[in-house]
Order: C-alpha cells, then sequence, then structure tokens
C-alpha cells in the first residue's frame, strides 16, 4: 500500500524526470488510454481524425522563463473532453471522481498531470486539445504528433506535449 510519503516521492521523481524529457521526440501514431478505467483504449491517427474538431487561435509558445519559443497558426484540435468521453471512470460514487488524476505521457517520458477536477469541473478544460492542423500540416504529416496543449496556460510550453502517446487514468491511494 502506498503510503503519503511514497506517493510525493513519486511525483516528485516525475516532475524531476520531466526536466530532462522533451529533447528528442518521437512522433506517435496511437494514443493509449489505460489505467482506472472500464477498458483500456486505443486510437489510431484515423480514429481520432472522427472527432469533431474546431479552429483555435495562432498561439505563441513561451518557455517556463516566459521567453517566446515559437508561433504557430492555422490551428484546429480535438477537445480532450470529446477524447476522454469515451472512457469510463472506475468509481464507487461520483465523489471519488475527486481523487482521479490524468498522467499524459509523451514518447520521451515526459509527463503532465491534471486533475480530474481540472479537466471536467472548470472552465480550463475547455481549453485543453490534441492538435489535428498545426502551421497547414494535417495530423499524420506533423513531425511532432501526437501534439497536446492548452490554449489558456499563461506559458503555453509547460503542458505542451510533443509525441503523446499515453493518458494514465489513476487515483490519489487511500492515506
Amino acid at each position: 500500500k502506498m503510503t503519503k510519503r511514497s506517493f510525493l516521492v513519486s511525483v516528485l521523481l516525475s516532475i524531476a524526470g520531466a526536466v530532462n524529457a522533451q529533447r528528442e521526440i518521437v512522433p506517435t501514431d496511437t494514443l493509449y488510454i489505460k489505467g482506472k478505467i472500464e477498458n483500456q483504449i486505443c486510437f489510431v491517427l484515423t480514429d481520432l481524425e472522427k472527432f469533431p474538431t474546431v479552429a483555435i487561435e495562432d498561439q505563441i509558445i513561451y518557455n517556463h522563463k516566459g521567453e517566446i519559443k515559437d508561433t504557430i497558426r492555422n490551428l484546429r484540435g480535438i477537445g480532450i473532453k470529446n477524447v476522454l468521453s469515451t472512457v469510463r471512470f472506475l468509481h464507487e460514487k461520483p465523489k471519488n471522481l475527486n481523487e482521479f488524476y490524468l498522467v499524459f505521457i509523451a514518447s520521451d517520458g515526459y509527463k503532465v498531470v491534471f486533475s480530474w477536477n481540472e479537466i471536467f469541473n472548470n472552465t480550463a478544460g475547455d481549453h485543453f486539445y490534441i492538435i489535428t492542423d498545426i502551421n497547414g500540416k494535417k495530423l499524420k504529416d506533423q513531425a511532432q504528433r501526437i501534439i497536446f496543449f492548452a490554449t489558456s496556460d499563461l506559458k503555453i510550453g509547460r503542458r505542451y506535449i510533443k509525441g503523446l502517446k499515453t493518458i494514465d487514468v489513476r487515483q490519489v491511494p487511500g492515506l
């Protein structure tokens, strides 16, 4: 059984590992959703292309220091809520969803953590996208596919995930 201390150590190690990640991005052609859900799901690019997309404003990408790294234009994306609507979370009572968090993992090991409430019970979740069109390129033609980012972030670069491979649904262990 995981203790509160070992859980915190695990989170800190994940964050420390993320600092060294995001160097060589291997493009991904599948997105796995696994963990504390009824059935593991695997989306290939053609599956993702079937979701409705929306136009997204041009985005300026800032790094952790607030410096401009890039500007990406001509964007379309799938709201992450649409993708996650296919998932049935394993929980006894609706209030248990407060204990869920989702770890978005890139092909290079980079990780970003979101709480269930951040995605589904907050307007922030309305600004989380898998990018289907970027600078005139469709999903299958993107060098860093599958791309995810949050358009409402002040520093988009922190949660700009290139080569998204897995969304691991987890629940905070009993403390």
